[in-house]
């Protein structure tokens, strides 16, 4: 399950010490070990290696974006977004606001799902309904409130809501639909979609999947016959099935190994700026009292943190750092300020708070964010060099973490996490993060406890405002508020990379790190 690297011996962490702390360029690899997957992909055949496990083909509790470009060739969405971050349709052939609280919809004619059923205005309100009722839901969060569908005939609808969302068309990009009889409220392990492609092999144990072209899909039939995903967490194994051929695209790699595959014959490293905010986040659920329930000791940790070195020399400038509290790249983002680096003064501040001999568990999921062992031995050696002591616990994928991030199991102080904003929208990822209320800490659906009234009441004012200028007055409103409550120790904006062999073609890679399998093509 989980291990504790203070019984760990790591042998880097005197060279951290004395390096990255100090300014020293240093670069580590992985520690981690995992079988090699074996096999070369036939001549019609694409085999992804993914570097987290692919627990389901659904979305309401998987998160991780990578997942959606196996998850959307099998399943869709009444809209999707494109590379452009900009909304387009799908599974729906006009989606048209036709008043402040209403949408009207209209499926495409002719949609059938892969056993050969059509697509029912049924089959969307169930699936309305099925998302909100899972405990600790990644898109739940994203929804200011759930609409409800108003049939109208057998492809027309309504969804309705008690106030505006007028981004209501990206928001329903990230709802998959699955037939109604077929749904329940968990992710779905099996059962049939309308995407290009069907499931014919799944693992959900070790995270491998095949899937083979739909022969009744509704669009553009696919070129590539077949796909396989493979659960590869190493990452010098997936780079290894990479040069040797075994497997055609990875995803989630270090600079290290992006520079050595970049210039290796037959191999392409793309990269796209992304929309994911990773960060070192502060549980909130800390009593009154505990130093972390302060947002001055909050601060003053975030002193510690050489976030230039981290991204310079661990990353090797694969990422950028955060100027604000959710990725630049977002539509309503703006800049509230930047990490500095000054131990000395997060030493004076501590001091001067009357904390000492401070003691701090963090908890990450293991492929959370490529370099992330080497990340978290780093930030471990900066707090230890202002006094704080650290100690690091790992989970592996596909574990219980979700459950000590609810805090329903194991405290902790701080989290290693990824947190994307789908849509492209500023407002979506701080709906998801900063949002919270009592009434959704009840059901634990508050990110890692964070409510803050005013803030969480800014975002609803611009969830719901119909004025794209106003909208965005409030949403800055709201993000200076959120930088002065101090919610991470540090956060970065990571670039999107995967690399893939030549014989690939047509990976159209999103901001959202993921891209279209039906577009997919193979050079003979």
């Amino acid at each position: 399950m989980t291990e504790s690297f203070v019984s760990q011996p790591f042998s880097r962490r005197n060279l951290f010490r004395g390096g990255l702390i100090l300014g020293a360029g240093l670069s580590l690899g992985g520690v981690t070990a995992c079988a090699t997957p074996t096999g070369k992909p036939g001549p019609d055949t694409v085999s992804l290696a993914m570097n987290r496990s692919m627990v389901s083909l659904d979305n309401k509790l998987l998160q991780f974006d990578a997942a959606l470009t196996v998850q959307r060739a099998v399943r869709e969405a009444l809209t999707t977004i494109d590379t452009n971050l900009k909304v387009q349709l799908v599974l729906a052939d006009s989606f048209e606001l036709v008043a402040p609280t209403r949408w009207l919809v209209h499926l495409r004619p002719g949609v059938t799902y892969s056993d050969g059923s059509p697509v029912r205005v049924e089959d969307v309100d169930t699936a309305l309904r099925m998302y909100p009722q899972v405990s600790g839901s990644f898109v739940g969060g994203f929804f200011p409130e759930w609409p409800t569908v108003g049939k109208i005939d057998e492809s027309t609808f309504t969804l309705d809501t008690e106030r505006p969302v007028p981004v209501l068309d990206y928001l329903m990009s990230n709802i998959l639909i699955t037939p109604a009889a077929q749904n329940v409220p968990e992710d779905l392990q099996d059962g049939v979609g309308t995407g290009p492609y069907v499931v014919t092999e799944s693992d959900r144990g070790t995270g491998n999947y095949s899937l083979a072209r739909n022969p009744t899909y509704w669009g553009a039939a696919p070129t590539v016959e077949s796909v396989n995903i493979r659960f590869v967490p190493d990452e010098s194994n997936r780079v290894v099935s990479l040069r040797s051929g075994e497997v055609d695209v990875i995803d989630a790699i270090t600079p290290d190994a992006a520079d050595q595959l970049a210039g290796l014959a037959g191999v392409t490293v793309e990269r796209v700026d992304g929309v994911r905010l990773n960060q070192l986040f502060y549980n909130f659920r800390k009593p009154a009292g505990h130093p972390l329930a302060d947002p001055r000791v909050r601060r003053a940790l975030s002193y510690a943190i050489n976030g230039n070195a981290l991204i310079d020399q661990v990353m090797q400038g694969a990422a950028t750092p955060s100027r604000g509290v959710v990725p630049g790249i977002l539509d309503g983002a703006i800049e509230t300020g930047e990490y500095e680096y000054d131990p000395a003064r997060a030493r004076a501040e501590l001091d001067a708070l009357g904390v000492s001999d401070l003691e701090l568990k963090i908890i990450w999921e293991t492929g959370e964010f490529a370099a992330d062992t080497d990340i978290m031995e780093s930030v471990l050696q900066m707090l230890s060099a202002v006094g704080v002591r650290a100690t690091l616990q790992q989970f592996e994928p596909g574990g219980d973490i979700s459950t000590w991030r609810q805090g329903k199991a194991g405290d902790w102080d701080i989290l290693g996490n990824g947190y994307p904003s789908p849509t492209g929208l500023a407002v979506t990822i701080m709906q998801g993060m900063y949002a919270g209320t009592a009434a959704k800490e009840e059901t634990r659906d508050t990110y890692h406890g964070y409510i803050f009234p005013e803030i969480a009441g800014l975002i609803a004012k611009a969830s719901e405002d119909t004025d794209p200028v106003s909208r965005k007055e409030t949403l800055a409103d709201a993000q200076r508020r959120i930088w002065d409550t101090w919610p991470c120790l540090w956060s970065f904006v990571p670039k999107t990379v995967i690399a893939r062999r030549n014989r690939i073609d047509g990976i159209g890679l999103r901001p959202t790190n993921s891209y279209d399998m039906a577009a997919v093509t193979l050079r003979s």
